[in-house]
């Protein structure tokens, strides 16, 4: 049963993505429960694999019993698990907001599943190709959930994203295949130590770097590769954006993670340095641009998709400094970013539906007005800046500590203008919502004490706010400084089952 958990989470959520269409025969609105169902199986998976990894250690499966190289191989470490945890978390998060606030017909559900089937399986797989497929299946069910609204822009940016998406996925693919070409397999253990055979200064390897880096890069979303993004968040509805902010770039960056370590290893890094100092400097542009197009911005959802870019360029920096401390801060942040992020955004759709509010401007005076909403997106605000003890300054802490150690003085400058640039943006918008007069007024939004009414970026025509919303942004607001105290567990983790990284 054990050695059957890596499959069994990827086999669950896949067949209950297909429940929900089957149901749609009879109601469309079991969509729902049927997630719901699904996700509390996959969370109790999910809880066991933790605990095996962790009196066990690395958890591997064979699929089909195929002998590995020409099997694919599910493979589950400390930094895995980390993030299966977390897609589990999340996602039953996201339910418990989208039971009032919708879409709330069954195909979005199916996407919904289909969304995690393919995020479960970028996570445990040990197959680049694999990866590849499940790449793809996150695609194709993020383009639908994003237009999924009422909007036309919705669709235009599901669009975009597509575009933008299989160009990046294309790039992996023939990266995939000059990596096939140089070692002849395409498990990632067996690849890695063919790539060290063939030379890591070899035209073939070097290319397959390239490509299998720059594909992945554009779906963590780093600039300039960034452009499907900021439209992606802003118009997709509230509870779609709040799910692909905290996973869909998270479980991306985890992939270009694994690829460095599992596949190119550290040992590529110091022989090709040229390769290391070009992430370090795609990261760190990300991280100074993405700031500064945050600061730059009126609307609350660019804004937060903005800060991704910068968050998720800190986060691809640490894991290129590729020192343990470094790494535990890269992953510490990954997690912290996505529980923050998306109670960010589940917030700030709290706060549009009570009020009508979605500009800097209309912000004014809302602290009062939604207390709750409002009070957990500035704990969360803080957490993104790195103030302690919040989850966010620990892990900024540890990749400083590990640019410091590794000498590489440009990236300690960049973090600390980045956090100089976060608390810019949104110290502005801390005080738009508690110390300016509420005199702007947002396009559709009514006096001071009235209700907000109904719209077409409210799908299903649902109104208003309900505890379980209001209650998820407050357990995301209450992780992002709680979760500090299980940063040593997760370092330990790290350390038994990374030994070759991290001792």
């Amino acid at each position: 049963m054990i050695d059957h958990l890596p499959v069994l989470l990827v086999v669950v959520p896949i067949v209950g993505a297909a429940v929900p269409l089957v149901a749609s025969l009879y109601t469309d609105r079991a969509g729902w429960t049927i997630a719901a169902v699904t996700m509390l199986v996959h969370a109790a998976l999910a809880g066991l694999l933790v605990r095996e990894v962790r009196t066990g250690g690395v958890v591997s499966y064979a699929v089909g019993g195929f002998t590995i190289p020409y099997g694919i191989e599910l493979v589950v470490d400390g930094l895995t698990v980390a993030v299966v945890a977390l897609i589990s978390a999340i996602s039953l998060g996201v339910l418990a907001y989208a039971r009032h606030a919708g879409p709330h017909e069954n195909t979005f559900y199916s996407q919904f599943l289909l969304l995690v089937t393919g995020l479960t399986g970028m996570t445990v797989t040990g197959d680049v190709f694999n990866l590849y497929v499940f790449l793809e299946i996150t695609g194709l069910a993020a383009y639908g959930l994003v237009a999924s609204g009422r909007e036309a822009s919705g669709a235009v940016a599901a669009l975009k994203y597509l575009i933008v998406g299989t160009v990046g996925a294309s790039l992996y693919l023939l990266g995939v295949g000059y990596a096939l070409a140089a070692t002849g397999t395409l498990n990632m253990a067996d690849m890695s130590a063919k790539l060290a055979a063939v030379g890591y200064d070899s035209t073939l390897v070097l290319t397959a770097f390239g490509l299998m880096v720059g594909g992945l890069t554009v779906k963590v979303a780093l600039f300039p590769l960034h452009t499907w993004q900021p439209d992606a968040y802003a118009n997709s509805p509230d509870s779609v954006s709040a799910f692909i902010s905290a996973l869909v770039s998270t479980v991306s960056a985890y992939a270009l993670a694994r690829l460095l370590f599992s596949v190119f290893t550290v040992e590529f890094l110091t022989a090709v340095p040229a390769a290391r100092w070009a992430l370090i400097a795609v990261a760190s542009v990300s991280i100074v641009a993405g700031s500064a197009l945050a600061v730059s911005q009126s609307s609350v959802q660019r804004m937060l998709a903005y800060s991704s870019v910068s968050q998720f360029g800190l986060v691809i920096a640490g894991f290129a400094v590729a020192t343990p401390l470094a790494v535990v801060g890269a992953t510490v942040h990954l997690v912290g970013h996505a529980v923050m992020k998306g109670g960010l955004f589940a917030a700030s759709g709290i706060i549009e539906r009570e009020t009508g509010a979605t500009t800097l401007g209309g912000y004014a005076g809302m602290g009062t007005r939604t207390p709750v909403a409002a009070g957990a997106f500035t704990v969360l605000a803080l957490g993104m800046v790195g103030v302690p003890p919040a989850i966010g300054f620990v892990g900024k802490w540890y990749i400083l500590v590990g640019a410091v150690e590794a000498q590489l003085w440009p990236v300690v400058g960049v973090l600390l203008l980045s956090t100089l640039l976060t608390l810019a943006y949104f110290a502005r918008l801390g005080e738009r919502l508690y110390f300016a007069e509420p005199t702007i007024r947002e396009e559709g939004a009514v006096a001071d004490g009235g209700e907000r009414p109904e719209s077409d970026s409210q799908p299903d025509g649902a109104t208003g706010v309900s505890t379980g919303m209001l209650a998820v942004v407050v357990v995301a607001a209450v992780l992002a400084v709680a979760l500090t105290a299980a940063v040593p567990a997760l370092e330990q983790l790290l350390i038994e089952t990374l030994p070759s990284l991290l001792q």
